[in-house]
């Protein structure tokens, strides 16, 4: 298992397999199938996950940013 950015950036339309929510996690699985999931699932199953997975792609990182839209004097 890698984990890697080969696919494409997850957009606000990705969402989470599981609850919905915005999808921060992309897993691609042994068997070729795609599941996605928000930060808080994709961490509650990662230990399986990677026991299944061909390739995750983790975009959590961009939730501790601060948002584009905040003024200039918050960035």
């Amino acid at each position: 298992m890698t984990t890697t950015l080969d696919h494409a950036p997850l957009t606000a339309a990705d969402r989470c397999d599981r609850c919905g929510a915005q999808a921060y996690v992309r897993v691609t699985l042994e068997t070729g199938g795609e599941l996605l999931f928000c930060a808080h699932h994709g961490r509650e199953h990662g230990n399986k996950l990677r026991e299944v997975a061909r390739d995750i792609q983790d975009e959590t990182g961009r939730l501790g940013g601060t948002p584009a839209s905040a003024p200039l004097d918050e960035r």
